[in-house]
């Protein structure tokens, strides 16, 4: 069984009890309370004899662990308050009220804190582990069946045929391997999007410099099949004033010869 599902399950059961509690009346709200101070005392033994202690060597989790302690102690000196009362007085509601807030804060931690770092802290196998350790100390508290242990994964604990192999050597030494921490696998993770992301940009500058050049190449050449153009129109212009002198020195040498045969 997973423990992060498990706590989580317990923290809204209490939840929910606590609404139950607010609405209640009289000795009703006595009774609801008697529910919520079971509940609590049982998930705050699981989690304190079972879930802390593995959280407690890796870094990451050590501080939110201790500050996680001390509530549960500030906790279970207001369930002592609260208990044995007669009756509900304002004082008592009071004082529910407190308690439930610093469930309601402590719980706030340990889901989006403490269990996302416990996340990267642990592995699968080491999470589902602790599952079925505290499904099994709740329901002894509870004196019910024990739940059924989730199978182990690849890695976890070996057969028969698994452990003659291993003796003749023919077994597979990647399942002695230890598992790979979360951590590290979301830290290969996000190097991978990283090199995703330097290869899209670099793709996306290789076509951009392609176009700035192309654009600079037309732009050159422009210019010189404007002077170019530009030539071959003057020496057109010339050719075409040579060839009209030419011409007009025609005619008048022919004028001149009709000239000298008529005189």
């Amino acid at each position: 069984m997973n423990a992060f599902d498990l706590l989580k399950a317990d923290h809204r059961q209490v939840a929910e009890l606590f609404e139950r509690l607010e609405n209640a009346s009289g000795k009703e709200k006595l009774d609801v309370f008697e529910r919520i101070k079971s509940e609590l005392e049982i998930h705050t033994h699981i989690e304190e004899t079972i879930f802390y202690p593995a959280l407690e060597k890796p870094d990451e989790t050590h501080d939110l662990t201790l500050e996680a302690y001390e509530e549960h102690n500030l906790v279970k000196q207001l369930l002592g308050e609260l208990s044995g009362a007669k009756s509900a007085t304002d004082e008592w509601q009071a004082k529910a009220k407190v308690l439930r807030e610093n469930v309601e804060h402590h719980v706030d931690e340990e889901e989006n804190e403490l269990f996302d770092k416990a996340d990267d802290a642990l592995t699968d196998e080491e999470i589902e582990a602790l599952g079925d350790r505290m499904a099994a100390e709740k329901a002894r508290r509870q004196r019910r069946p024990a739940p059924k242990e989730s199978k182990p994964t690849e890695g976890g604990e070996k057969g028969i045929i698994a452990k003659i192999k291993d003796f003749v050597g023919l077994g597979d030494k990647s399942a002695d391997q230890k598992p790979v921490k979360k951590a590290a696998q979301k830290q290969s993770a996000k190097k991978k999007a990283v090199a995703t992301k330097g290869s899209k940009k670099a793709a996306q500058k290789g076509p951009a410099k392609k176009k700035a050049g192309a654009t600079k190449g037309s732009k050159k050449a422009t210019p010189s099949k404007k002077k170019a153009s530009a030539k071959v129109g003057s020496k057109s212009t010339s050719g075409s004033k040579s060839g009209s002198k030419k011409q007009r020195s025609a005619k008048s040498g022919r004028k001149a010869k009709k000239a000298a045969r008529r005189s």
